[in-house]
Order: structure tokens, then C-alpha cells, then sequence
């Protein structure tokens, strides 16, 4: 299995991860009906995102937390959805490579979606 360790590894990753995701009966709504993702704006910003999380290439500018409270506000993003998203990552990940990078990307995800599960759920108790 290849390692994770360049800009076209993370395009690869997150071209199958949103892949899976725009198909997916849990969460696909999310990004087609709800936030009405333009693919073509979206995918580029999550290479830069994990490009900068997984190799220190600081090519992501923005915060990834506040897109999410708006669309937290039309349908609520429960813990249950977070969950689905890593398990889709985690399965995309393991698909396609290993070693410690893959391993990395596993765990900053889990974190990310633990977090954005805590915040959302408190933005709604507001």
C-alpha cells in the first residue's frame, strides 16, 4: 500500500473521500441540499486544508469551524453525522494508504470531528 506524502496523495484522498461522501445516504445531503457545495471551489480548499495539517504547508487560509455553524443552523450537524463522516474518512484512508502519515490523517480527523460534534451541539443549546 502507498504512503501518504504528497500534494497528489491528499488530491487523491479527498477527491475518493467526497466522492463517497456526495453518494452517501447519511451525509450526503449536507453538502448537495442543505450547503449546496460547488465541488469545484470546495475540493481545492481541502487539499490546502490537509496539506497543512499533514505536512506543514501553509496553503490553507480560513476557518473551517465557522463554515459549519450556518449550516449547523438550517439542519442540525448531530454527533451521529461526525461519526459517519470519520468512518468514511477512516474507510477512504485505509483504502487507498498506510504508514504514518495515514495513520496521522485518521487521528487529526477524528479530533476535528469530535470537536466540531462538541461545537455544534453547543451552538444549538444557545
Amino acid at each position: 500500500m502507498k504512503k501518504l506524502e504528497s500534494r497528489e496523495d491528499i488530491e487523491l484522498l479527498v477527491n475518493k473521500f467526497y466522492d463517497k461522501v456526495s453518494r452517501d445516504e447519511t451525509i450526503g445531503f449536507f453538502f448537495s441540499d442543505v450547503a449546496r457545495v460547488d465541488w469545484d471551489h470546495h475540493l481545492p480548499k481541502m487539499y490546502a486544508f490537509w496539506e497543512t495539517l499533514l505536512f506543514g504547508q501553509i496553503s490553507y487560509k480560513g476557518n473551517p469551524m465557522a463554515m459549519h455553524f450556518p449550516i449547523n443552523e438550517k439542519v442540525a450537524m448531530e454527533k451521529e453525522h461526525f461519526a459517519h463522516w470519520i468512518k468514511l474518512w477512516t474507510e477512504t484512508v485505509e483504502e487507498n494508504f498506510s504508514g504514518e502519515m495515514a495513520d496521522l490523517a485518521i487521528y487529526k480527523a477524528s479530533n476535528i470531528a469530535n470537536l466540531m460534534a462538541h461545537k455544534m451541539e453547543m451552538a444549538r443549546k444557545l
